[in-house]
């Protein structure tokens, strides 16, 4: 799978330093960042394990919107994520993988 583009609306959080972040296209995806570094990779962190629901759940993924048709309150900004579903599933996916081995014929039980 190619890397998926979705947008990301970042509202500065107003009682401490940090972000507020939804992902619009993506129902109940909502994160938030210290900062705006912490805010990106928080966003991309939750809208990846989001897809990746949808995909091991045999689910379509949602078609991403375009940035420029977000909507925005004063002070929010929208900037697209950069998705790698397949990096991320290695590293987080539920799917079972085969890993051969080879044992001491001593642990055969088998036999």
């Amino acid at each position: 799978m190619e890397k998926l583009l979705y947008p990301a609306v970042f509202s500065p959080l107003e009682e401490q330093p940090g972000y507020c972040v939804t992902i619009p296209d993506l129902p109940g995806c909502v994160t938030q960042g210290e900062s705006l570094e912490d805010a990106v990779q928080m966003a991309i962190d939750a809208a990846s394990g989001w897809l990746l629901d949808e995909l091991e759940d045999g689910n379509k993924l949602p078609p991403a919107s375009h940035a420029n048709s977000i909507k925005c309150e004063e002070g929010e900004f929208v900037t697209m994520l950069i998705l790698d579903i397949d990096e991320y599933a290695e590293k987080y996916g539920n799917k079972a993988i085969r890993k051969n081995c080879t044992l001491p014929a001593w642990l055969n039980t088998s036999a």
